[in-house]
């Protein structure tokens, strides 16, 4: 895979107007307009930003003690009480075919968050022009862009694919019910997309290939039909981690620990440890949808444990 950085645009953009999200924290600022281009073999991929969200350490490490947070985080210099991810949406162009991974936030869910029609404009990209969108998961961040300011699709020409277990878990009767309140709009936010875009979508299951080149891997735990996206022909493999893999110290540093934001916790930290393993081994470039800005690297053993080696 040959690296490229032709393009980077920094427009600033003014946070937006919309409605903060539960975890939201005041103070917070707009992640500027960025793009970023890469090869992978006879396709194109660009990682635009969406902005970023806010989230607070208690709900990320829950169980975790404060003491054990500032001995992991202190020494890379990061805030004890909070997090600040950003979220990275990639296209592929792949013959005919654009590919958007994941849609964003759109404008309900944190005020900073949402600004992906904004840095799609800022690369020539109208949502007509997008042919299949691919959802790693139904969380908010992932997801509730894929609605228009009048609830319409906005990707009304694309194939929308998810897998049949995401799809199943969040339409499922009980669901509503069976989730903490302070998630509940996630079921609702979930099931008012999913009942919009029901005639485009389309179904996989893991080791599927929706489009050539793109194979579903199964990374369930932080949802029940979360997956990863490897992406073929380039000298090496590309995965797009989706939330398999969510902060550039605590994912790699402490696979293994628990995290608040995994619907199943002890699953996500088993998939995490896993996916480590293989992607150090594989020595496979990934892209994170929360590491920094492009959350383009590798991973690499680090003792007993793993850092992420950042190539852009």
């Amino acid at each position: 895979m040959t690296l490229k950085i032709p393009m980077l645009d920094r427009r600033a953009l003014l946070a937006g107007a919309g409605a903060a999200g539960a975890l939201a924290l005041a103070g917070s600022l707009p992640t500027p307009l960025r793009a970023q281009t890469l090869s992978l073999g006879d396709a194109s991929l660009k990682v635009v930003s969406d902005g970023n969200l806010v989230l607070p350490m208690s709900f990320l490490l829950p169980e975790r003690e404060a003491g054990e947070i500032e001995a992991l985080l202190g020494s890379h210099g990061l805030p004890l009480d909070r997090s600040e991810p950003d979220c990275n949406v990639t296209l592929l162009q792949t013959g005919d075919r654009l590919v958007l991974f994941d849609a964003g936030a759109g404008a309900n869910f944190q005020p900073t968050a949402g600004r992906l029609l904004d840095s799609l404009a800022a690369v020539d990209v109208d949502p007509s022009d997008i042919t299949d969108v691919i959802f790693t998961h139904a969380h908010p961040d992932h997801i509730w862009g894929t609605l228009d300011d009048f609830d319409d699709p906005l990707f009304a020409e694309a194939r929308h694919w998810i897998s049949q277990a995401e799809w199943d878990f969040w339409r499922a009767d009980d669901t509503l019910a069976r989730m903490p309140e302070e998630r509940k709009s996630f079921v609702v936010g979930a099931q008012n997309r999913f009942d919009a875009i029901e005639e485009l979508v389309s179904f996989f299951k893991p080791g599927d290939e929706p489009v050539a080149g793109i194979e579903i891997v199964d990374t369930a735990g932080h949802t029940p039909g979360h997956v990863s996206v490897m992406l073929h022909g380039g000298s090496d493999p590309l995965l797009i981690t989706g939330d398999a893999i969510t902060h550039p110290v605590i994912s790699f540093e402490k696979p293994d620990w628990e995290i608040g934001s995994d619907q199943d916790r002890a699953q996500g930290a088993a998939t995490r440890v896993a996916l480590m393993d293989r992607l150090a081994g594989d020595k496979a470039s990934i892209i994170g949808f929360h590491l920094p800005y492009p959350g383009i690297g590798t991973v690499e053993k680090a003792g007993a444990a793993f850092r992420f080696a950042p190539t852009a």
